[in-house]
């Protein structure tokens, strides 16, 4: 059988503590490059650039089959396009990057 130890509660509270109740804080690490190059592996960002390279892509395949006005009229809507995109991407890019 076990022997049962009482303590009286007044005692109990006056006595030191033999552990420290005090956890240290965690340490925190800063990397000093301010973003990771994975991030622009955003699903959104590579089906633009996608659909971007694959119109160019199209516009080169036409002027090689000889339909020049049909490849001129790509490339006066890419001239509006490409920019757009660009910074449509870059800006979606830094409004949804946490840092």
């Amino acid at each position: 059988m076990r022997k049962t130890q009482w303590f009286d509660f007044q005692t109990f509270f006056q006595k030191p503590s033999l552990t420290s109740s005090i956890k240290p804080r965690p340490f925190k690490a800063y990397s000093f490059v301010p973003f990771s190059p994975l991030a622009m592996l955003d699903p959104t960002i590579l089906t633009l650039g996608g659909i971007v390279l694959g119109i160019a892509f199209i516009e080169r395949m036409l002027e090689r089959l000889g339909v020049i006005d049909l490849a001129e009229q790509f490339e006066k809507v890419m001239r509006f396009i490409l920019p757009v995109t660009f910074y449509g991407a870059l800006l979606y890019f830094f409004a949804t990057f946490m840092f």
